[in-house]
């Protein structure tokens, strides 16, 4: 009777301490939804790493971010090849210089929220998409890893490093089906900034070809990758 006893009390006593640790994720993961809605800018150099695992490939980039509520981005890789991405609530235009080709599609491609930018903008519906995890500190950052109540091929978990004093996301990876990572490194991260407005316009230049893809669901290439 004593061990059935003690038996039930440490199956009790799980329960509530998984139960307080749910509890303290979730608080987490809204403290730091809350520090974002009140966020209304950034401005961020990064640093970018894409990890191949079948191959063992590995391609760094590094470039500057600049974002602005609802959901206006300007992402442009400087090394090792340039590209530029602009997303605005009409379009997305993707342009390389080197295949001197522009690409524009339909907003909705970046809308998901778990998507890398939506997670690296604080946009991300943590408490509505993600079961969360907190995993400590690294490098004096609070680690939280988020599950995807509902996966998805290119998106099966990720890993956020957040500042604990601030709330601010510094760093973010995403992991696919696959094993394929990308992380990205926010080196810089300025809250708050004014940003001009034609930072959010394209205009492809003179001489390149456009390709029109703002009808199309499915771009030939995943972006922001």
């Amino acid at each position: 009777m004593r061990m059935l006893r003690a038996a039930i009390a440490a199956m009790a006593l799980c329960l509530i301490m998984t139960s307080f640790a749910t509890a303290q994720n979730t608080d987490m993961a809204a403290a730091i939804q809350a520090r974002y809605e009140k966020l209304g800018s950034f401005a961020a150099d990064f640093d970018q790493t894409l990890t191949h695992k079948e191959s063992g490939a590995v391609e760094k980039r590094q470039g500057k971010l600049l974002f602005k509520k609802p959901l206006l981005i300007r992402w442009q890789t400087v090394t090792p090849h340039e590209e530029t991405l602009v997303v605005t609530g009409k379009e997305i235009w993707n342009y390389i210089p080197e295949e001197e080709v522009a690409y524009r599609y339909p907003p909705s491609l970046v809308q998901d929220s778990r998507s890398i930018i939506q997670v690296i903008t604080g946009q991300a519906a943590l408490t509505k998409d993600f079961d969360v995890k907190a995993e400590g500190r690294e490098d004096g950052l609070s680690k939280l890893r988020l599950f995807p109540k509902e996966p998805a091929p290119k998106r099966v978990k990720a890993v956020i490093w957040v500042e604990p004093d601030t709330g601010y996301i510094r760093r973010a990876s995403i992991l696919d089906f696959y094993g394929n990572s990308n992380e990205v490194r926010f080196n810089r991260f300025s809250p708050d900034v004014s940003i001009k407005a034609s930072e959010f316009s394209f205009t492809p230049p003179k001489g390149v070809d456009v390709e029109d893809r703002i009808d199309s669901a499915v771009p030939e290439k995943e972006l922001f990758r």
